[in-house]
């Protein structure tokens, strides 16, 4: 009799699970919205290797829950790296210097368009992609830095008076293979045409105060050892080097002066850092919120106080550094043009013998 009992309670509970199981199936298809498929997380490949980068993004990390993982490298190699990857790629974001870089991951169809009111209240069109696939976050001017005790800022004019004679063996500038470079050249192509762009870098080479060798901050320490008078550098180089914790840089630094060219005719040329999501995004808005956290305000203004690089940002002023250096009218062409006169650049420093 106690069996038979023991038998119907086991039945009685087994019965009474499948019944709740099936109700609770019923719960779980019918009335259960669906899950947010994209994870808190964003994968940012990235050539720019600043401190002042990383503690933006943990600060993005605490604001937003949303962990940023870094994957640091060379631009050409992470390009190639999500080419190579497909749509199994991993990565989310894709940030470097320089407009014509960007150019071409969009070229090579990397990049993705992206729609943000945000993005566009906070970066001028004019850094901006047409098509909205990249965004500048940073910009930097290519200037003029010259030995005070050898040159005086009256006899500078132009990117274009470097090729007088006066300037023989005098000039300092980095290799052809260099991006900065064929993104300068690249502008003068899209102001004066190939002839006039080709006149000026043979000019150039004709002035060099040695075969082009490392990079902007080599040069101004050329300029110290007495092996030229002027090189053309990018402003957050001298930067860097009066902020210095190496002595010696800031010596080389204090000892130079800086000096817009083109003021009077088409301006001083401009270029980018700045970042696009990637078409394979798996985590595509969060990636525009990482966007839409470095062009705001408060982090324009680190990227200045840190890394000495102007904010694209109108609302967000200059450090006081980089209002030393006064004012300067801009190059005023669209930064696409440095990528579809790329190819026309590196042809070029070629024909003229710019090692």
């Amino acid at each position: 009799m106690k069996k038979m009992l023991y038998a119907a309670l086991v039945l009685m509970l087994l019965l009474l699970s499948a019944c709740g199981n099936q109700e609770a199936g019923n719960e779980s298809s019918e009335g259960d919205a669906p899950e947010d498929t994209e994870s808190k997380e964003v994968n940012l490949y990235t050539a720019r290797h600043y401190d002042v980068d990383d503690e933006l993004y943990k600060k993005f990390e605490e604001e937003t829950g949303i962990k940023v993982n870094l994957i640091k490298g060379e631009a050409d190699e992470l390009l190639e790296r999500i080419k190579r990857e497909g749509d199994a790629t991993e990565a989310d974001l894709f940030l470097t210097a320089d407009a014509g870089r960007l150019f071409r991951a969009k070229d090579d169809g990397l990049f993705q368009a992206v729609s943000s009111d945000l993005l566009d209240e906070q970066i001028p069109e004019n850094f901006q992609d047409t098509d909205q696939m990249w965004y500048g976050l940073t910009k930097r001017a290519r200037v003029m830095v010259y030995n005070k005790e050898t040159v005086t800022p009256e006899e500078l004019s132009t990117y274009e008076a470097l090729t007088e004679d006066k300037w023989n063996g005098r000039i300092l500038i980095r290799g052809s293979e260099n991006v900065y470079n064929q993104s300068l050249l690249a502008s003068f192509i899209e102001i004066d045409g190939e002839e006039k762009a080709k006149e000026w870098a043979a000019g150039m080479v004709n002035n060099f105060a040695r075969d082009p060798e490392g990079g902007d901050r080599d040069q101004a320490k050329a300029i110290a050892a007495g092996v030229g008078d002027i090189a053309i550098m990018n402003t957050y180089y001298l930067g860097q080097m009066l902020n210095s914790e190496d002595p010696e840089e800031v010596k080389v630094a204090e000892n130079l002066g800086i000096f817009f060219p083109n003021q009077e005719t088409t301006g001083t040329h401009v270029n980018v850092s700045g970042a696009g999501v990637v078409k394979s995004s798996k985590n595509k808005d969060n990636a525009i919120k990482l966007l839409e956290f470095l062009s705001a305000p408060e982090a324009q203004g680190t990227f200045a106080e840190a890394n000495y690089e102007y904010p694209v940002n109108e609302s967000v002023e200059a450090t006081e550094l980089l209002k030393s250096w006064g004012e300067f009218k801009e190059q005023d062409i669209p930064l696409s043009a440095l990528g579809t006169n790329n190819s026309k650049a590196i042809l070029i420093f070629n024909e003229v013998g710019w090692k």
